[in-house]
């Protein structure tokens, strides 16, 4: 069994992307690892290159500004890196730049992905997930914060990343998947105040207007993690990999967990998740079988 890792990136350095991190948590599972790097204007590339593993392979991208509209880009640059994944690979590990393996799942996922390896009807694994915010410390969990989606897909061009690239489709219909017993972990919402203003700045011209995005950066100089409907504190443990980057935060923030800003409706669904784990009435890009 062969599994190859891909992943885009573009600006690392200025938008403090933890993509290292996320790149050396996947290193154990897979056999390469693709990396395209967009035409950035920082040291992203060096940065890429400093990671000492020779199962890397960077390739170049250029990115087209004119496809923004719904974040189309950034579907566009995952299928061009699809397309450099090793032919004779089984499995094809997607991971964003924001996203880290907890080395806890390595095992779980490389059975998964050998024990679903020749049944021909699997299309894709799908992952938990677990969104961070504000700080290491705290979790979003409301409905608001999606908690599965597809990570591995088949080594099959005829499926491509789909919308902004939060999941895949195969000839425009949901992939047939099975959920595995690992999480990601999504890092994308942890940054110091003025940092998380300046990245959802850069990020947001992805799907936004210049003009859109130039007012939202007049809206003040910090990020106002108090604008949350539901949070609550992480009891778990981060991946090795994170640890040196955890040491580095600079900020302190306390968010009150107690805190549920809620419609009626969601309030109700929000507890019945939490008496059951399930979540009722959401929309999912693939199909589990």
């Amino acid at each position: 069994m062969k599994i190859s890792g891909f992943t885009i990136i573009k600006n690392a350095v200025t938008n403090d992307y933890p993509i290292v991190e996320a790149i050396n948590s996947i290193l154990p599972v897979v056999d390469e690892m693709i990396v395209s790097v967009g035409d950035s204007e920082d040291a992203t590339t060096e940065l890429i290159r400093s990671i000492p593993s020779d199962k890397i392979k960077i390739v170049h991208s250029t990115w087209d500004p004119t496809l923004r509209e719904g974040g189309r880009i950034l579907a566009v640059e995952t299928d061009k890196a699809f397309q450099h994944v090793s032919p004779d690979s089984d499995w094809a590990f997607y991971i964003q730049a924001d996203e880290v393996v907890h080395e806890q799942y390595h095992q779980a996922i490389r059975e998964a992905a050998s024990r679903y390896k020749d049944d021909r009807r699997i299309e894709g694994l799908l992952f938990h997930y677990t969104h961070f915010y504000g700080t290491y410390d705290y979790i979003g969990d409301s409905r608001k914060w999606y908690d599965r989606e597809v990570r591995i897909i088949r080594n099959d061009r005829s499926i491509q990343s789909y919308k902004d690239a939060q999941g895949f489709r195969k000839n425009g219909r949901k992939l047939n998947v099975k959920l595995i017993d690992a999480w990601m972990y999504h890092y994308g919402w942890v940054k110091d105040p003025v940092q998380m203003k300046q990245k959802m700045y850069n990020a947001g011209k992805l799907w936004h207007s210049d003009e859109e995005m130039n007012a939202f950066l007049q809206r003040g100089e910090f990020f106002d993690f108090n604008e949350f409907d539901s949070v609550a504190r992480f009891m778990g443990t981060h991946p090795v990999v994170m640890q040196d980057r955890i040491r580095r935060k600079n900020w302190n923030l306390q968010l009150d967990t107690s805190k549920k800003n809620f419609s009626l409706k969601n309030r109700l669904l929000y507890w019945i998740e939490r008496a059951t784990g399930k979540r009722l009435f959401t929309y999912t890009n693939y199909r589990i079988i």
